[in-house]
Order: structure tokens, then sequence, then C-alpha cells
């Protein structure tokens, strides 16, 4: 019995180094994460490829060769590498937290109910969706959807419900976001079809607030100011179940979480959503100033500024850099060793 036991010791000893070498070589090290953004950095740095949106005057204005990427994990660590303190607006990256809230405030069953979570098939500011379903499957990550969100969002008064969307960012990001007033005004001034949409919604009971003041602060919510920073711990709040992992604070519940990735997943990326996730695996949302955040449950939120765009909106390097990473660390959730 005492060789036996001694035996079992001994076999214990001899595996433990390869178990534990194993253990390590799966595990998301500082050194790992900051050698895979370095890496990726300097691989895409010189893309030329994509433009800045124009359909927004002031969009076209940034500077196009702003680059910055950002890794926050579940456990609040960051990592960062290139241009992490200039300002993008966060366009359509602000219809994830907008749907959060709404979730957050009435329940997923009511955005499932009123708005709709199938893909359109159409272009993100598509009218031809909302004539087609009568309103209903507009989904909350394009125009349609999104605008109808934030009509739901809670609030007695549209100075009320603006301000609530813009805390509720803020405590995604961990810090007071504010409106790039340039951006809104722009936007503001060219926003016809967005209230064309919002007043087609009304018509078929699928609008939930003055459509007019409704698209008003949707053209707000666009235009809050992120950095790259800003906009991976908004991600990472997402992967660590609707708790920023920065300041600690429980901004929404899991079960909301669990109802806004999907959309994610499927919307994210405008007309690529299914090769962005048949490529990445990572529920992601893009937008047209340049921004681009994607979220890997359990371990980290990551995101990219750059503003030039493909001919779907997304911005170039963004893509490539986060589809580096997420191969280089070995993320990807559907990448299933067998036991």
């Amino acid at each position: 019995m005492k060789k036996l036991v001694l035996s079992s010791l001994l076999l214990s000893m001899l595996l433990m180094p390869a178990l534990t070498f194993a253990q390590a070589d799966n595990q998301l090290t500082k050194e790992k994460i900051q050698a895979a953004l370095d890496e990726a950095y300097d691989k895409y740095k010189d893309v030329k490829e994509g433009k800045n949106a124009d359909y927004i005057k002031e969009l076209a204005t940034v500077d196009p060769n702003i680059f910055g990427i950002a890794l926050v994990t579940a456990d609040g660590q960051v990592f960062t590498k290139g241009d992490i303190t200039s300002m993008v607006s966060i366009q359509s990256v602000s219809k994830v937290f907008t749907l959060a809230q709404v979730i957050e405030q009435q329940g997923f069953q009511l955005v499932q109910d009123k708005i709709g979570v199938d893909a359109t098939g159409e272009v993100f500011n598509s009218i031809v969706a909302v004539e087609r379903m009568r309103g209903k499957e507009i989904n909350p990550l394009v125009n349609p959807g999104a605008i109808a969100s934030t009509s739901l969002v809670n609030g007695a008064d549209s100075a009320a419900k603006w301000k609530s969307i813009l805390d509720f960012h803020s405590e995604f990001a961990g810090r007071p976001l504010a409106l790039n007033m340039p951006v809104y005004i722009s936007e503001a001034g060219d926003n016809l079809r967005n209230q064309a949409i919002a007043h087609l919604l009304l018509a078929y009971g699928r609008m939930y607030f003055d459509p007019v003041q409704a698209t008003d602060i949707y053209t707000k919510q666009c235009a809050i100011n992120v950095s790259a920073q800003d906009l991976a711990t908004m991600a990472a709040t997402l992967a660590n179940g609707g708790v920023n992992p920065v300041t600690k604070k429980k901004v929404v519940s899991p079960t909301t979480v669990m109802y806004t990735l999907p959309v994610m997943a499927t919307a994210g990326l405008y007309d690529d959503s299914g090769i962005w996730y048949y490529n990445s695996g990572l529920p992601a949302k893009s937008g047209v100033g340049g921004g681009l955040l994607a979220v890997c449950p359990g371990k980290f939120g990551i995101a990219v500024v750059s503003p030039p765009l493909d001919a779907a909106g997304n911005s170039v390097k963004a893509q490539l850099v986060i589809k580096y990473v997420v191969e280089k660390l070995g993320v990807n959730p559907f990448l299933i060793q067998p036991k």
C-alpha cells in the first residue's frame, strides 16, 4: 500500500511540470496580451485602404491617421498600443448600450416584442425594411430599431431621456463622457432620412415617443465622444457580466448582457456581420466614426479606433487588428479542443 502511494506521488510529480506548462500556455498572461497588441499594431499601421465616412460632413474632417488599440480584461487590467487619447464620435457603437439600457429597464421580452431582434437583411438606414415588415423586426442595431430603442428609454421628457442615455454610456466607460458638438450639429442638419424613418414607425405604431425628439436624442447619442480605451472598457463591462471591471460598479445585470451579445453577433457589423462572426467568433459592433469593439465573454473587451472604413462601413484596420489578436491569443469561443 505504501509502495502504491509513493508511486502515485512520483507519478504526480512527474506529470506536474507538464500540466503546469499546459495550463500556463492557455492563460492570457500580460506578456502575451501586450505582445499581441504590439504585433498587430506594427503589422497593420501602414494599411492605407478605406476612407472616412463623409455622409456626415464633420466625419470627413477627422484625422484618418488616428490608430489606437486598447484591451481591458474582465479583472480590470488595461493594455494599450498607439493613439488612445484622440477622440472620435461613437456613432452606431452607441446602439449596443442603448439596447442594453432598454433591456435593463424594461426587460428582454419587450425588446423582442416592440422592436424585434432578427437581422433585417437591408442596409443600416433602410426604409424598405420598415415598409416590408410594417415596422416589425427592425433590429436595435440598425437605424430604425435604434431610434425605436431610444424612444423606449425611461424619462419623462427629451432632456431626461438624453441625460439618462449619456449617464448610462458613461457608467459603461467608467468616466463622464461628453457630446461632440460639431458632429452633433453636422449630423442634426442632415438627419431628415432618420426623421422619415421615425415617422414611418409612428404610422405603424412602433415609435414610443415623439418621433422628431426621439431622432434628435438618437443623433446626440451617436455624437458622444470616445477613445479606444473608453470603447474597450465598455466592451469589457459586457465581457464581465455587466460590472465595469475598472470601477467595479454594476452597470447592468448578467441577464441583460446575455440578451445583448447575441444581437451584436448577428447584426454588429452592418452587411458584413456574418463574415465578421465567421472569422472572429466574437460579438462586436462598429461605428462610422471609426470605432469598433468586440467582446470575448468572461475574458476581455477589445477596441480599435481608426477612421478609414470599408464599403460596408466598418473600420478596415480595426477588423484586421481584432481578428489578429483573437487568433494570436487563441480565444475564439468556437475553437473547441476535444476532450
